[in-house]
C-alpha cells in the first residue's frame, strides 16, 4: 500500500476549511444574541406546596418581596422586542428565613440567584420542599396594575407583600 502525502494545496485547503468553519461558528453566535429591554417591574407568581396557596406579586427591580418565610429579591427584569419571540426574565435572588426554633440562632439561607425565565420556568427552576417562584412577566410602568382576576388568585397573609430593606435580612447574614 503506497501511502499519499498531503499536498501542499490540500493543507492550504483545510485551513481554509477550518477558517471557514469557526467564522461560521461565531457569525451564527452573534446573530442569534437578541436584544432585549430593561423593565422596572416583574410579576410573579409563588406557590405554597403545603397549603396551595398561590400568589402573584408585581415587584420593582431593587426591591424585595416576602411569601412565607422566602424573600425574593429582583436584580433585573428583561423582555424581548415586541417584533421578536415573546421572553421574559428575570435575575431573582432568593432566600429563606428558617423559622426560630429555642435554643437555635435562625440565619437566612440562599436557596436561588440566577435568571428565571417565563417561557421555560423549569430551565432555570428554584428547588425548595416548600415553596415555587416563576416569572410570569415583565411589565411597564403603565402595566403595573394587575387585573383583578389575578388579583383575586391567592390571599395574602400580614407581612408578606413588598418589604422595606430595613425589614429584610441584611445580605451579609446569608451564608455563603
Amino acid at each position: 500500500m503506497t501511502r499519499m502525502r498531503p499536498t501542499k494545496m490540500s493543507k492550504v485547503r483545510a485551513h481554509i476549511g477550518l477558517i471557514v468553519f469557526a467564522a461560521l461558528a461565531l457569525s451564527s453566535s452573534i446573530v442569534f444574541a437578541r436584544a432585549s429591554i430593561d423593565y422596572p417591574i416583574v410579576q410573579l407568581r409563588s406557590l405554597d406546596k403545603i397549603t396551595a396557596r398561590t400568589q402573584v406579586f408585581e415587584a420593582q427591580v431593587g426591591k424585595t418581596i416576602k411569601f412565607g418565610s422566602v424573600y425574593i429579591k429582583v436584580q433585573a427584569c428583561r423582555k424581548a422586542p415586541e417584533l421578536e419571540q415573546p421572553e421574559s426574565a428575570a435575575f431573582l435572588q432568593i432566600w429563606e428565613v428558617p423559622s426560630e426554633t429555642d435554643n437555635e440562632e435562625t440565619k437566612p439561607e440562599w436557596i436561588f440567584s440566577g435568571w428565571m425565565f417565563a417561557s421555560s420556568p423549569g430551565l432555570s427552576a428554584m428547588d425548595h420542599p416548600i415553596y415555587d417562584v416563576w416569572v410570569l412577566d415583565c411589565l411597564s410602568n403603565e402595566e403595573e396594575q394587575t387585573s383583578s382576576e389575578e388579583a383575586e388568585t391567592g390571599e395574602v397573609k400580614e407581612g408578606e407583600g413588598v418589604v422595606e430593606d430595613t425589614e429584610s435580612p441584611e445580605a451579609s447574614e446569608l451564608e455563603e
